[in-house]
């Protein structure tokens, strides 16, 4: 999915200084930001105060939303570099096109992985015809810079292992929870899943302390840590946990982000992650001349076009990898 903001400016993520090294409670707000012409999504990432979680550096919740007589998504084809996307659904169907010929429906609770690593670019769409409601999540993972080059590719899993407790069951969709490991391919020490709990159901999830993590809430009313969350809000939840207490006061739906924290400085700025000003200017040039990232076939309509730079220079700053 696109960053559609056409005011788009470059945010400084990652490193170790936005790292709170034990467990908080820390709430965040979402900010609404218009997709296309009848999505709304409640972005969380990055987030005034947070940028990163782990090596997860965007998050959008969105829906569910009725588009019985909607288009629903239409996300143009647009570039992504140095980053890893992962589309995560409850409800509906989204249709993924991208610069490699993929062409796969993704369905809810399927693992829909694109690996930008250089270059790529893809498109997103509701199927016609399609479902009354769409509901879903997503997520950016930054890539190291030993791997941010690599070759680009696709992914699309059905069958995602779970870990189960009494009125829990976790899917694990990226990265390792509890012995169980994701079938997509991860480039750092993370860990992305699926809860959901049902109504009255009380549990607590195993942790790793050295990950710093953060849950969405996606559907329903439950209690993360004690702490009230409902829909489209997100708790951050530090480092330093071994175990997670949940409590579920209807049937609810939850997304558990961690992972190692991201000690490399990168930059953000519109569809890319870079590390340098330099590195922001080569691709938005090249996307804008029709060279590297590729082209989109099948998708009716034309590419997005790149926002304009904001003027100025931006420079990550501490220590990197």
């Amino acid at each position: 999915m696109s960053n559609l903001d056409r005011q788009a400016t470059p945010s400084l993520c990652g490193g170790r200084g936005f790292v709170v090294a034990e467990p908080v409670r820390e709430l965040l707000t979402p900010r609404r930001v218009q997709l296309g012409e009848s999505t709304e999504v409640r972005r969380l990432l990055p987030n005034l105060g947070r940028r990163m979680v782990g090596a997860w550096a965007f998050v959008d919740h969105y829906g569910p939303d009725d588009i019985a007589d909607e288009p629903g998504m239409q996300v143009p084809p647009h570039p992504h570099m140095g980053l890893q996307t992962v589309s995560w659904l409850h409800e509906g169907e989204v249709l993924h096109r991208d610069s490699l010929g993929s062409l796969q429906r993704i369905c809810p609770r399927e693992l829909g992985l694109m690996t930008s690593g250089r270059a790529i670019s893809h498109s997103e769409e509701s199927p016609k015809p399609h479902g009354r409601f769409l509901h879903g999540a997503q997520l950016w993972v930054a890539l190291p810079d030993a791997d941010r080059q690599v070759e680009p590719h696709f992914q699309h899993h059905t069958d995602l292992p779970e870990v189960t407790a009494p009125g829990l069951t976790a899917t694990v969709i990226l990265g390792e929870l509890d012995g169980a490991t994701s079938p997509g391919r991860a480039y750092t020490p993370i860990v992305g899943a699926d809860l959901a709990l049902r109504d009255g159901a009380e549990a607590r999830l195993p942790l790793d302390p050295d990950f710093e993590y953060a849950v969405l809430s996606m559907s329903g009313e439950a209690e993360v840590d004690g702490v009230p969350m409902l829909p489209g809000s997100m708790l951050y939840l530090g480092c330093g946990r071994s175990e997670l207490p949940l409590r579920a006061a209807s049937d609810a739906g939850l997304m558990l982000l961690g992972g190692e924290p991201f000690e490399e400085e990168i930059i953000m700025w519109w569809n890319f992650i870079g590390r340098s000003q330099d590195d922001i200017t080569q691709a938005r040039e090249d996307w804008v001349e029709g060279v590297r990232f590729g082209d989109v076939k099948g998708y009716d309509g034309a590419r997005l076009s790149a926002p304009e730079l904001p003027p100025g220079s931006l420079k990550p700053r501490g220590r990197t990898r």
